[in-house]
């Protein structure tokens, strides 16, 4: 029987009176970069999706952080499972923009030739499993994967993530099971959003401690502020070189909180106003645009160059995808 390990670790937010010398002031400003251009991207498809009259587009927007600082530095030979609201991580992974969008067009040069939801952007190249309606399947494919890598002797990791509703899944936690028992390169990243899809994580199961998670399967469960990048992003390289090294998985649990509804792409209508003011205080951007201006690393001038270039980036792509001269394969 594996050896139990309870671990619950509490990362302390930043500051720039603590700096932190593993983590570069390039880095710092890349992580912001990545950032702002996720929520640019995400921002381009809701409208599009809007226009488009689709109603059950998974907005990643105020989950920047958590996919930044987990995935950004993430190798092509790498496996990652997103989750259904998880559009940005594609772009993250190196996915090209135009091969997004036409996914979204729904174009006949798309990846997967219209075998999915618009939103959901897997991509074989780049080894990233297309999420599916079947809950079980992204776990067990990565968990295969997983093998595989451990088998063939190779330092590549699987990255696979969930939702606040995995909890109570009896596949999740048996690929928890199988991962702690063999000791697999992966690691499991759990967004959790206490308001959830449908009702609350308090009305879904009893309770949601995250020892109760891993605590039995012998590997750690780590607790990190979603809309902190740098302590995701410290947090995350641990976990991959600890899989890489061959040290086995690890549970990652982001404490998020999206701006959108998971399902509603028009939220206004049942917006409260304490609602409004708790997600303007935990949004990402924000609160890394405070950490990088106290470090001396931020400017009004720079966000709107790295805008300005983004745009006519997305600008292209979307053109391109208009067109369906994307040439984008499985």
């Amino acid at each position: 029987m594996a050896t139990k390990v309870r671990e619950q670790f509490a990362v302390a937010t930043p500051n720039s009176s603590h700096p932190n010398p593993l983590i570069s002031h390039e880095k710092l400003r890349q992580l912001y970069s990545m950032m702002l251009k996720c929520r640019l991207l995400e921002e381009r498809a809701r409208i599009l999706e809007k226009k488009a009259g689709e109603s059950d587009h998974y907005s990643s927007i105020g989950l920047e952080a958590t996919a930044v600082g987990a995935a950004v530095d993430l190798r092509p030979a790498d496996t990652l499972a997103p989750w259904r609201r998880d559009f940005i991580l594609s772009y993250l992974k190196g996915v090209p923009l135009t091969a997004m969008f036409s996914k979204l067009y729904c174009r006949d040069t798309r990846p997967h030739h219209g075998n999915s939801v618009p939103g959901d952007c897997g991509y074989a190249p780049l080894n990233i499993v297309l999420p599916a309606s079947a809950v079980a399947t992204p776990f067990e494919r990565c968990v295969d994967i997983a093998l595989a890598n451990q088998r063939k002797r190779n330092d590549n990791v699987a990255m696979v993530f969930r939702g606040e509703d995995s909890i109570f899944l009896g596949e999740w936690h048996d690929a928890l099971k199988f991962a702690g028992q063999r000791r697999l390169p992966v690691v499991f990243v759990r967004q959790n959003n206490p308001p959830a899809v449908s009702v609350p994580l308090n009305l879904e199961g009893p309770g949601d401690a995250i020892s109760t998670a891993a605590a039995d399967y012998g590997f750690p469960a780590i607790t990190v502020d979603g809309k902190d990048a740098v302590a995701m992003y410290r947090v995350a390289q641990e976990a991959i070189e600890r899989a890489r090294s061959g040290g086995g998985p690890t549970l990652i649990e982001a404490q998020s909180l999206p701006e959108y509804e998971p399902t509603q792409i028009d939220h206004a209508q049942y917006r409260t106003t304490d609602r409004v003011e708790k997600l303007e205080s935990r949004d990402p951007i924000t609160f890394m645009e405070r950490y990088l201006t106290g470090k001396g690393l931020f400017s009004e001038g720079w966000k709107n160059e790295i805008i300005a270039a983004f745009e006519q980036e997305l600008d292209a792509a979307i053109y391109n995808a208009e067109i369906d001269t994307c040439g984008a394969s499985a």
